[in-house]
């Protein structure tokens, strides 16, 4: 799967702009490079290091982006804190020392840098002379760098300020500077300060008063804002270190642990505690990449999905190009990439390599979220259960109980032998009695064959926890492995090398429902549709994009999700002998961007696109739209040489 990418480094081989060529090759790699450039999902990529006599190898340093740079500000080589201005400029892969003026900041690291509006802001950090262990302590300051001049700024701010720090976390919202935790000297922190960047002449700084569960007081941590909620991921906090992940409410100013408890045994744990790691935001997920854990330095990149509240590791692509595991490192994103330049590797080395990972910006599946809403609104539904005693009624679809339960399946299929008369004629539901269950914790089994999730009980609130127990014996009962572990309180996380038997998710029931089904379609694409349809699946070939590059329109999707990878799909695989189903397609849709790229590959194939027999079947709009490209990239003579093939 490929993303497209608005930036080409010098380093990078992309096929170079041509003009009309006879020779040209019909490749697709040919192609999809003179379009793109695209780059891989999930690949990462080493780009030019910083040459020493632009900036030393660093760590302890801060990075931000500002619109196709990334900036660099202090950190230490291993024998000097630094306090040099360095800027990468992502399209041309190129480094140089940012134009400066005015008096920076002291050399530092531990420091923090944030961007707002077109300034950056550099607040606190350890100075000092680390090779002769002199003069060295933490620092209160803030400071402003314009990017369009160069100008370094000191804030003189009056009244209270927070105690000097180092290591701590930074981050911006809502026109305010927002400064968590860190150490001070003697002690780790945890408290918090804002202040507004909007004017400089009236700024003062605020103790926050936090509420909830507050982290530990720690050091050397990430923060990212995602969603309106500020986000902190381990770091350094004495014997309390853990691997907890919390969240931050700027309204109410309440902290929140993100809980665990409902990651199931086997399923991907959190991030292992960790120290001098970096955290960045993406959409709707966190990236937590390197950091010093428990004397290692690993380089796995792990993902947390805010949504859905589980965390997972990228696999990175085959090509990948992977950063070693460090330290100290720093990590901005710009547009739909991550760069991480820096940090401390083995053997306590400083780096100066950069890295580029490419994310993945689909738009997200939604099949747990339309299950839901099939489920709650009960449309469609062929078959009703009796339940108990009482005889309570909960109805259901056949299709998706049958896929998900088997001890479920064999009481519909036995309730069909007895009412095949009834189902043949449609005129009512198919009706399945079972005794064994009551109506209430039947329902919330029901909620989580359809979505893979149950309500959990609340606190204090005894009825809860016995529904909860009932739900547990029906999940024994009826064999749902996985719906045991939702109802233990909390699941246990079982660490041995034997595997753990989690039970099947609903991804994984409702694909072998459809290949394992009695309908077979008869046209492939209308399978992608179905895999696409029933399990999230949009791994087909290119002919079945075209046809569902427009299916949402006709069926009514509830997102363009599908639509999205047909179009990636079809703009990595267009050659000369599709580009015209291609064209007409993206033209009936209103993708724009495609049509241009088939109009692209018409005009530099054309001698062999015009031997193509349904080119006399394209309506005449689209036969001008041709020929306006074809005026528009050759010349006279050019035409003239084409002519006779015309």
């Amino acid at each position: 799967m490929r993303s497209r990418s608005t930036m080409s480094c010098k380093s990078t081989k992309v096929a170079p702009s041509v003009d009309f060529d006879h020779s040209c090759s019909d490749s697709v790699e040919y192609l999809t490079l003179n379009f793109g450039p695209f780059e891989t999902v999930h690949r990462w990529r080493r780009l030019p290091p910083c040459d020493e006599f632009v900036g030393a190898r660093r760590s302890k340093h801060t990075v931000v982006a500002y619109r196709d740079a990334i900036y660099v500000f202090g950190g230490d080589n291993g024998k000097n804190m630094l306090n040099d201005l360095l800027r990468f400029d992502v399209k041309d892969c190129s480094w140089c020392r940012a134009f400066t003026t005015g008096t920076p900041p002291a050399p530092r690291y531990h420091h923090s840098a944030v961007v707002y509006g077109s300034s950056m802001f550099v607040f606190g950090g350890y100075t000092g002379d680390i090779y002769s262990n002199s003069n060295l302590k933490n620092k209160n300051d803030l400071f402003e760098y314009k990017f369009a001049t160069g100008q370094w700024t000191e804030w003189k701010v009056e009244g209270s300020l927070p105690v000097a720090r180092s290591a701590h976390g930074a981050t911006v919202y809502n026109d305010k500077l927002w400064i968590f935790a860190g150490y001070d000297g003697n002690a780790r922190l945890n408290d918090m300060w804002t202040i507004s960047l909007q004017d400089r002449e009236h700024a003062c700084w605020e103790e926050i008063d936090q509420s909830g569960e507050i982290p530990p007081s720690c050091c050397n941590f990430p923060v990212a804002v995602c969603r309106d909620k500020m986000f902190v991921f381990s770091g350094q906090s004495g014997a309390k270190i853990t691997n907890n992940l919390f969240q931050f409410e700027f309204k109410g100013h309440m902290w929140t642990r993100i809980p665990t408890e409902h990651l199931l045994r086997g399923s991907p744990p959190p991030p292992q505690r960790r120290y001098g790691h970096t955290m960045v935001a993406f959409d709707r997920h966190l990236y937590v990449f390197g950091g010093a854990a428990d004397n290692t330095l690993p380089n796995e990149l792990h993902c947390y999905d805010v949504d859905s509240q589980t965390w997972e590791v990228i696999l990175a692509s085959m090509d990948s190009e992977m950063p070693s595991g460090r330290l100290f490192h720093a990590a901005a994103v710009i547009q739909d990439a991550m760069y991480i330049f820096g940090g401390t590797v083995d053997n306590n080395v400083r780096s100066g390599e950069m890295y580029r990972f490419q994310f993945s910006c689909y738009p997200k599946c939604t099949l747990h979220e339309d299950y839901c809403r099939l489920w709650e609104n009960r449309q469609f539904c062929d078959v009703e259960f009796i339940l108990g005693e009482r005889e309570q009624r909960v109805l259901g679809h056949i299709a998706i109980v049958t896929a998900r339960c088997q001890w479920l399946r064999k009481k519909i299929l036995q309730a069909r032998d007895r009412q095949r008369s009834d189902i043949v004629s449609g005129s009512q539901l198919l009706e399945v009695h079972i005794r064994e269950a009551e109506a209430q914790p039947f329902e919330v089994l029901m909620q989580f064959l359809y979505t893979d999730k149950i309500q959990y009980p609340r606190r204090g609130h005894v009825q809860d926890v016995l529904l909860i127990m009932d739900v547990y014996k029906l999940a024994l009962s009826f064999k749902l492995s996985r719906l045991e572990q939702l109802c233990q309180q909390p699941p246990p996380r079982v660490y041995s090398d034997q595997p753990v038997d989690i039970g099947t998710s609903l991804v994984q029931d409702m694909k072998a429902y459809l290949e394992g089904g009695e309908m077979v379609p008869s046209k492939q694409a209308f399978d992608s549709m179905l895999r696409y349809i029933y399990y999230g699946d949009v791994n087909m070939p290119p002919e079945d994009s075209l046809y569902l590059f427009a299916a949402p329109y006709y069926y009514g999707f509830s997102n363009n999700r599908l639509q999205a990878y047909c179009k990636q799909n079809l703009e990595m695989n267009v050659t000369v002998e599709n580009v015209l189903q291609i064209l007409e397609a993206a033209d009936k849709t209103q993708a724009l961007d495609m049509k241009k790229h088939c109009l692209h590959i018409i005009v530099h194939q054309f001698f062999k696109v015009s031997k193509l027999p349904n080119l006399r079947s394209l309506s005449q709009l689209l036969l001008l739209d041709i020929i306006e490209s074809l005026a528009s990239h050759i010349s006279d003579k050019q035409c003239a040489e084409m002519g006779p093939d015309i």
